[in-house]
């Protein structure tokens, strides 16, 4: 997938834990780490915009694009 997931940047930055992130949007830590770690197939807009008011950022702080992975799928 050519979406990369730098939500663990943005905890980190905002020197955050996870629990306390799901917590406030409401899901749990294993749907968290889900995304986290790039595996999600979805996000709903609703929890974007939970995370989003959580750590203060916008949601291109959190999902960016990679043309060069997005080139490397097409090779595969």
């Amino acid at each position: 997938m050519a979406i990369i997931v730098n939500l663990d940047i943005m905890l980190a930055k905002r020197k955050t834990k996870l629990q306390d992130l799901a917590d406030f949007v409401g899901i749990t830590i294993q749907n968290l780490s889900v995304l986290k770690t790039g595996k999600a197939k979805a996000i709903r807009f609703s929890t974007l915009d939970k995370i989003c008011q959580f750590l203060n950022c916008q949601p291109g702080d959190i999902l960016e694009f990679s043309q060069e992975l997005d080139r490397e799928e097409e090779l595969s």
